[in-house]
C-alpha cells in the first residue's frame, strides 16, 4: 500500500471512526489485529504489519468468526485493552507523504483523568509496525521488534528514516482503490480475499506435488534396492548347474588353485569348465554350497520379483496421478489437490480472510446490483455444504424448479428485506447454472433457508421445501452484478 492509497483509506477511516468508542481487540496472527470500534454493518478495523504486504482497512466479519480466529493476545493487544478501554477516536490522519497512519484517541488514565493516546500504523515494508503512543509521543508498546531511532519502547516515536526517494509505484490494488467510488476498504477486502485464495491454491498445489514426488522417489529407490538384491543373490539356475556338474564329475574332476575343473555336460561340445570352490571343501561339500545358494536365490527371486511387480505398479499409478495433478492444477480443481495432499493440510498463513475466501472452494460469489452477496454452489456435494453449513436461516435460498442445478443463496446478515431486483438477479443465476440454461424462460423456486430440509438418506444436492414461491426468469448472468 503506497502513500497515495493510504491517503484514500485515511479519508474513509476518518469518516467512519471519528467519535467511535474503542471496543475489543482480536489478535489474528503475530502481525495482524482487528479492532472493534462499534461500527454498523459488522465492520472492524483490520491492521496487518506483515513486511511482505502491510495494510490497513475496514473488514466485514461476524463477531463469532473473529473470536474463533483470534489467538492469545500480544503484549500490544493487552496494552490497547488496558489503556483505551474507555476511549474514543478524536482524529485520524496520515503523516505528510508518509506511509504512516495515526489514530488519535482520548481515554481516562488510572486516576480517571482524560489522557491522549495515539495508535500509529506504520506501513513501511520491512520496518512495518504498530505502536501505542502516549500524549507526549512516547512509545508504550509495539507489535513487532523493529530497529531504528524512535522505534523502541520508552523512546519518543519517530517514523523510520526513508532510504532514497519516496516509493510511488502504482499497482493493481492502487488502481482498484482509485476506482472504488468511496468504498476503498470493500475493494481491498475483496482483492486480498482473492489473493489469499490464490495463495492457498498455490500452496495446496505445491504440497500435493511435493507429496507425490516424495512417494515416487521412495518407490524408485525401493525398486533400485530390490533389483540390486536380485543381482546380489546371483542366478539360481547357474548355482544349480554348478552343483549338478560337481556331483556328475566327482570322480573325474581335477583341482587347480581355487577352482575345480569339470566337464560341462550342458554344452553340446562338452567343454571344460572351472568352478570356484573353497580350497578346504570336498567336491560334495562344494556341490552342497552351490545348492544352498540356488535355493536362497530361487526363493529370493520369487519374493523380490513379487515385490518388484507390486512396486512397479504403484510407481506407474503415482506417475499417472502426477499427470492428473498437473491437469487439476491447470483446471483449478482444488478438491482433487486436497485429496492428493491427504490429511496433512498445507500450513499457510492466510493474512486476510473474508467470507468470499471461505466459500471459494465450493461456491461462486457474486454481488448484486443492490450490494447483496449471492453464492452459487458448484457441485452436488457443494450444494449441501452451501445450504446446510454456510447459509443462515433468514438467507434466501433458490433452485431451478424443473432441472438439476446449483443451489443459490442470497446472504442477508443484516436481516433486511431483499430487494426484488436482487431476487430476479439471483433467480437468473439459478436458472443459468442448471440444466435449463438453454430455455427461453425457466421457473425458479425461492424461500428462506429455514424452510429447506434434507430428507434422510437423500443423495447430495437433493432437498425438500416446506414452503416456497416461484419466479419466471430468463437464464443468464445479469449485467448489473459483478463476480468476486
Amino acid at each position: 500500500m503506497n502513500a497515495a492509497s493510504l491517503e484514500i483509506i485515511t479519508h474513509e477511516l476518518k469518516a467512519a471512526l471519528s467519535g467511535r468508542r474503542f471496543g475489543k481487540v482480536f489478535q489474528l496472527s503475530r502481525s495482524e489485529i482487528a479492532i472493534d470500534f462499534r461500527l454498523d454493518g459488522s465492520r472492524y478495523l483490520y491492521i496487518s504489519v506483515s513486511p511482505a504486504d502491510p495494510a490497513v482497512y475496514l473488514i466485514t466479519r461476524r463477531l463469532k468468526d473473529l473470536e474463533r480466529s483470534s489467538g492469545n493476545p500480544s503484549p500490544l493487544a493487552m496494552s490497547l485493552r488496558k489503556r483505551l478501554g474507555s476511549g474514543f477516536v478524536t482524529d485520524v490522519r496520515q503523516l505528510d507523504v508518509e506511509r504512516v497512519l495515526e489514530i488519535e484517541l482520548e481515554a481516562e488514565d488510572e486516576t480517571g483523568t482524560p489522557a491522549a493516546y495515539r495508535i500509529i500504523v506504520q506501513l513501511t515494508g520491512r520496518s512495518a509496525n504498530l505502536f501505542l503512543v502516549d500524549g507526549n509521543g512516547v512509545v508504550l508498546n509495539r507489535l513487532r521488534e523493529t530497529a531504528g531511532e524512535g522505534q523502541q519502547i520508552g523512546e519518543e516515536y519517530r517514523p523510520p528514516a526513508r532510504v532514497g526517494p519516496a516509493e510511488n509505484k502504482t499497482g493493481k490494488v492502487d488502481l482498484l482503490i482509485a476506482a472504488s467510488l468511496g468504498r476503498p476498504s470493500h475493494v481491498l477486502e475483496a482483492h486480498y480475499a482473492e489473493h489469499a485464495a490464490e495463495q492457498r491454491f498455490r500452496e495446496l498445489a505445491r504440497s500435493a506435488g511435493s507429496k507425490l514426488n516424495s512417494e515416487i522417489r521412495k518407490r524408485e529407490k525401493l525398486l533400485g534396492k530390490l533389483k540390486a538384491d536380485l543381482v546380489g543373490h546371483g542366478d539360481a539356475d547357474e548355482w544349480k548347474k554348478y552343483g549338478d556338474l560337481l556331483l556328475a564329475n566327482a570322480s573325474a574332476a581335477r583341482r587347480e588353485g581355487g577352482k575345480i575343473y569339470v566337464t560341462d555336460f550342458y554344452q553340446e561340445s562338452a567343454p571344460e569348465l572351472g568352478i570356484e570352490v573353497d580350497e578346504n571343501s570336498s567336491i560334495t561339500e562344494a556341490a552342497e554350497t552351490y545348492y544352498r545358494k540356488y535355493t536362497k536365490a530361487r526363493n529370493a527371486a520369487a519374493e523380490v520379483n513379487s515385490r518388484v511387480e507390486k512396486v512397479t505398479a504403484e510407481l506407474e499409478n503415482l506417475r499417472e496421478r502426477k499427470t492428473e495433478l498437473e491437469l487439476a492444477i491447470e483446471a483449478g480443481d482444488e478438491a482433487f489437490l486436497t485429496a492428493v495432499a491427504g490429511d496433512g493440510k498445507p500450513k499457510v498463513e492466510t493474512k486476510r480472510k473474508s467470507p468470499a475466501s471461505d466459500t471459494g472452494s465450493f461456491a461462486r460469489t457474486f454481488i448484486s446490483s443492490d450490494g447483496f452477496e449471492i453464492l452459487v454452489g458448484k457441485k452436488a456435494k457443494d450444494n449441501d455444504q452451501l445450504t446446510f453449513k454456510m447459509a443462515k436461516s433468514l438467507d434466501t435460498w433458490m433452485h431451478a424448479a424443473d432441472y438439476p442445478g446449483s443451489h443459490v443463496v442470497v446472504r442477508n446478515p443484516n436481516r433486511a428485506e431483499v430487494p426484488h431486483r436482487t431476487l430476479l438477479e439471483a433467480a437468473q443465476l439459478a436458472a443459468f447454472y442448471s440444466q435449463g440454461k438453454a430455455q427461453t424462460k425457466a421457473a425458479v423456486h425461492y424461500t428462506q433457508k429455514k424452510f429447506v430440509n434434507k430428507p434422510k438418506g437423500a443423495p447430495p444436492g437433493l432437498v425438500s421445501l416446506a414452503s416456497f414461491k416461484t419466479l419466471l426468469v430468463e437464464p443468464g448472468v445479469p449485467d448489473g452484478i459483478k463476480s468476486v
